[in-house]
């Protein structure tokens, strides 16, 4: 459903010139499956995230999302995804319920399975008690779930989610991961990106790990421990990156 070959992109910055934010990445995602990109601040995650979702354009190399080149066939690929930014993407005079409708409009939906997806939607993310609030006065949670209730209303194959958790208290979080499980028993393709260790070793079938713009290693938890000879995913993680972990001087 993914499959990303040679990506790369260079952004031009007045003060440093050109700059490399990803070089010659490759991966994919099978349907039915959760890949999670994993990297520091400035590893290109973000970047790769909006590639696939014809945000950006490539430098070079291209992806292959649901069917469609990103490059030649953006709009076939747009209407297939559903992409979570990290800015939410919300309108805060609009209530739930209204953003989940003009976002089903805008891909295509008649009313009446627009009707039905909306409730649908509602009741999945536990959205039922605000959907009629105006979105500028809920929580950084409740917001949240509007925002993949967005991303999810016209039910697309692909879905591409930047940070979903970000800032969310325990049992957001959780609703958030037990949705994205429920996707993938649906057969859906889920690429996403996280700092949270715990929800990467949790929720992803392989992981991805990029720094500075590169791929450092692709697979799944196995994998990546036969790899490196550690066994949790932070301490695989920095033992990628060369981070040497120092232990807390111990309290008088």
């Amino acid at each position: 459903m993914i499959r990303v070959e040679g990506l790369t992109k260079v952004f031009q910055d007045k003060k440093r010139g050109a700059v490399r934010a990803l070089d010659q990445v490759s991966f994919e995602v099978k349907p039915g499956e959760i890949v999670g990109i994993l990297g520091p601040n400035g590893a290109g995650k973000t970047t790769a995230l909006r590639l696939l979702a014809t945000v950006l354009k490539p430098t070079q190399g291209t992806a292959v999302v649901a069917g469609y080149d990103i490059v030649r066939e953006p709009e076939m690929v747009r209407s297939r995804i559903g992409f979570l930014s990290g800015d939410m993407g919300l309108y805060g005079r609009l209530t739930p319920r209204e953003i989940l409708a003009f976002f089903g409009r805008l891909s295509g939906m008649e009313p009446a399975a627009l009707k039905r997806r909306s409730d649908e939607v509602v009741s999945m993310l536990g959205m039922a008690a605000y959907a009629d609030t105006r979105t500028d006065k809920l929580s950084t949670g409740m917001r949240q779930r509007a925002a993949i209730g967005r991303t999810i209303v016209h039910d697309p194959p692909v879905l591409i989610l930047d940070e979903p958790s970000y800032g969310l208290d325990v049992p957001t979080a959780r609703l958030i991961e037990n949705f994205i499980l429920e996707a993938r028993r649906g057969g859906k393709c889920i690429l996403f990106s996280t700092h949270v260790m715990e929800e990467a070793e949790y929720l992803c079938d392989r992981i991805v790990v990029i720094h500075e713009g590169k791929v450092r290693i692709t697979g799944t938890m196995e994998d990546l421990r036969a790899a490196t000879g550690k066994t949790r995913l932070r301490e695989i993680f920095l033992d990628l990156l060369n981070i040497r972990e120092e232990p807390m001087e111990a309290k008088a």
